[in-house]
């Protein structure tokens, strides 16, 4: 069968193209991202696994800002713009934009996930102005003139459940979307029903409470025979029986122990030491921790201090380093439970990622926030640890939109 084609808009490290790609049933035209690390990482993936050589994965994953929407589009970039891509021999080919990388072909999906910091509650609360002032509120404009340009079938918008309520410029942000969409002729969700399309990824075989607003989008055409509630019952199908926990996860990755001295493993500073293997990938070891730390750490787990009142966790930690924090820091995981969101903040510490192992007395690793994000364990994270975690803390869960690419295939080839 023919496989349908996609465009990744806000790619990240690949988290929503892997989940496509995975199904065997689509591929991949672009992924657009800005940050270079996440570009690395998504160019080595698909050289690595989907058959990519590196010229052609350098082509097609596209380091560019978003927000230049037409010349995103319709090309003549420059030769600094394009330098990332180290050959010269691409500027004929990309020239065109976009649009000279799909060619004739036809756009089925447009897949994405917009930044959700300015969406997301957390970062609102944070922000003096609530995030109303942030760039990010107004990113979705570039992911509208991008599905206006190619007419996909489907397109599927990725983001925090925040988003629901945020206003910026004194207006929900989801009815500038709905009403964006809806002016290029797209049928989405009204606003009010977009509760109905939030979605948990352990619902959807991913070992962790992570819930996302997933907006799906079809041409509102009298003569389109999709139907917006046909394709959001089909990702319901695919819900699992029995949720996965940490345990899944991650009990068969090695085993750390604190040393009582401070080593130095592929060059990099760590307090902990491999029990039962011998030379463990830098994405297993350890971040190094202080060893005020690493005693608090196996005490929350022994004495399950996940159970204390919020005030009693704020009390302790302000006692414990001197401050008046109004937030609690410490927070381990369960071995029989879904983990907590795994989040971006783990780039600056895993305070709230402790390992369920009160013997090991640490916070996960880059690779267990990847098992935990349902990214297959070959698929590589080679950046620096801080990129890494941030990364995998930014991406949607390749299992999550798997089961959302399976559930959309099933609709279309039942239109073909």
């Amino acid at each position: 069968m023919k496989k349908l084609t996609f465009i990744d808009l806000f790619a990240g490290c690949g988290g929503l193209s892997e989940g496509f790609l995975s199904t065997e049933k689509y591929e991949g035209l672009a992924h657009v991202e800005w940050e270079i690390p996440m570009v690395r990482t998504l160019r080595r993936r698909l050289t690595d696994k989907w058959k990519h050589t590196e010229e052609d994965s350098k082509k097609h994953v596209i380091h560019f800002d978003i927000q230049k929407t037409n010349e995103l589009i319709n090309g003549n970039w420059s030769n600094e713009t394009i330098a990332d891509y180290g050959s010269t021999n691409h500027e004929q080919i990309i020239n065109g934009g976009i649009r000279s990388l799909v060619g004739k072909r036809k756009v089925d999906l447009i897949i994405g996930g917009p930044p959700c910091q300015a969406y997301s509650i957390a970062g609102r609360a944070q922000d003096k102005n609530s995030m109303k002032d942030d760039y990010r509120n107004y990113l979705f404009e570039s992911f509208v003139k991008m599905v206006d340009e190619f007419q996909p079938k489907v397109f599927v918008f990725e983001n925090v459940p925040g988003m629901l309520s945020a206003e910026p410029g004194g207006r929900l942000v989801t009815e500038r979307v709905f009403e964006a969409f809806k002016n290029i002729g797209y049928e989405i969700p009204k606003s009010t029903n977009l509760k109905n399309a939030i979605f948990s990824a352990a619902d959807l075989g991913v070992p962790q409470k992570r819930n996302r607003v997933i907006i799906i989008g079809i041409k509102a055409n009298k003569s389109n025979d999709l139907s917006l509630n046909s394709i959001y019952e089909g990702i319901r199908k695919q819900f699992v029986t029995k949720q996965r926990t940490v345990n899944d996860a991650i009990r068969h990755l090695p085993v750390f122990k604190p040393s009582n001295e401070t080593k130095s493993i592929h060059g990099r500073k760590t307090s902990y030491k491999a029990i039962n293997c011998t030379n463990p990938s830098d994405d297993l070891i350890p971040r190094y921790q202080n060893e005020r730390d690493i005693e608090v750490f196996s005490k929350w787990v022994k004495n399950n201090m996940n159970s204390w009142s919020s005030v009693e966790k704020i009390k302790f930690y302000n006692n414990l380093v001197g401050k008046k924090s109004a937030h609690g820091k410490y927070r381990n995981l369960y071995w029989d439970k879904p983990s907590p969101t795994i989040v971006a903040h783990l780039y600056k510490d895993g305070l709230m990622f402790i390992h369920p192992d009160s013997k090991q007395s640490r916070t996960i690793s880059v690779r267990e926030a990847a098992c935990i994000q349902s990214f297959p364990e070959d698929f590589r994270f080679t950046e620096r640890m801080g990129y890494n975690y941030k990364m995998i803390g930014n991406a949607v869960p390749p299992l999550m939109a798997k089961n959302i690419a399976e559930a959309i295939n099933k609709i279309l080839s039942l239109k073909q």
